[in-house]
């Protein structure tokens, strides 16, 4: 039948090179970056390519799913992805999107890296935040040596080995962050949560945490109060050396409008091991460096987003729409 003629649908928007924008290339050279071009225009063509323009889409399509409890009534806490979000991911990570600036150093590492994030992005959002997570927690987490000594290495690896085993068995660790909490919100000094030190150094942390980015990170930056000493900052694993799950109990996804292909939840800690980071009494001042990465990152997702409407846009008017 004549009504069921479609003349006036745009094709979709893949094929292309998500890294071909004069004004990007222009930038990344001027930041003594342009060591990085080739590398980026591979990662432009990934991005524009029609595989990651379907993993977007599944990974959108299927979004995250808690397991509390295995089918024998063991506690596992863990969340099942799709395995196209596994596919982005693994390509963010090989490309150097998280956390290998750090331990770049030639010039303009980190612009190359904002560069590729940026392109990428195009393919699909929602991956980005624990990918952005993983690039902040360096910063923070310096502030312990002895702590960054053995893991920022494995952050930085270009390996993404998805998965919850002890840390330090990795190939490569993913992070997160955990934070806010219901009765302080934004206002982190009126959290609750409780951290308890131990013979060995280490902290014992019990609380409940009202959102925790990349829950099934390998390591997480927490903020717990120390009796006596006040809000303080700690690194918390998911597996402890031992192979045991730590006491990171998820209660629930947080059901969002956006970013729906990340999992994002709801936490509560009990008696969780944990090792402190900068001083006692400085958790705000410790961890600021992992949230001004963080926010400097959902500028460079805002931009994306942006890039890629502008795209499809001019995607449009080429098809001649009248609206």
């Amino acid at each position: 039948m004549p009504a069921h003629e479609v003349t006036n649908q745009p094709p979709p928007l893949a094929g292309y090179d998500a890294s071909d924008d004069p004004a990007l290339l222009s930038a990344l050279r001027r930041e003594r970056a342009g060591w990085a071009e080739p590398e980026l225009r591979e990662l432009g063509r990934l991005a524009g390519g029609e595989q990651a323009q379907d993993n977007g889409r599944l990974a959108n399509e299927h979004p995250p799913r808690l397991h509390t409890h295995d089918r024998y009534g063991h506690r596992v806490d863990e969340v099942e992805f799709h395995p196209a979000w596994h596919d982005l991911m693994a390509t963010a990570v090989s490309h150097g999107l998280h956390a290998a600036p750090w331990r770049d150093s030639r010039p303009g590492a980190h612009v190359a890296r904002a560069a590729g994030f940026y392109v990428w992005g195009q393919a699909e959002a929602g991956h980005l935040c624990p990918v952005s997570m993983t690039y902040a927690i360096v910063p923070a987490l310096r502030h312990a040596p002895a702590l960054a000594g053995a893991y920022e290495p494995l952050l930085a690896a270009a390996s993404y080995d998805f998965g919850l085993r002890p840390p330090l068995g990795k190939r490569g660790l993913i992070a997160g962050m955990s934070m806010t909490e219901k009765q302080g919100g934004s206002d982190v000094r009126a959290n609750t949560t409780a951290a308890v030190a131990q013979p060995d150094g280490s902290y014992l942390i019990t609380g409940h945490k009202w959102f925790t980015s990349a829950p099934m990170g390998d390591l997480f930056m927490v903020l717990a109060q120390i009796p006596g000493k006040g809000l303080s900052c700690f690194l918390l694993p998911r597996v402890l050396p031992d192979d045991t799950r730590n006491g990171m109990r998820l209660m629930r996804l947080k059901d969002k409008l956006g970013n729906r292909s990340n999992a994002s939840a709801e936490v509560e800690y009990e008696n969780a091991a944990a090792w402190l980071v900068g001083e006692e009494g400085r958790g705000v001042r410790t961890i600021i460096d992992m949230v001004n990465s963080t926010r400097l990152d959902c500028v460079l997702a805002a931009a994306t987003g942006m890039r890629l409407g502008d795209r499809k846009s001019t995607r449009l008017n080429s098809s001649h729409i009248t609206i």
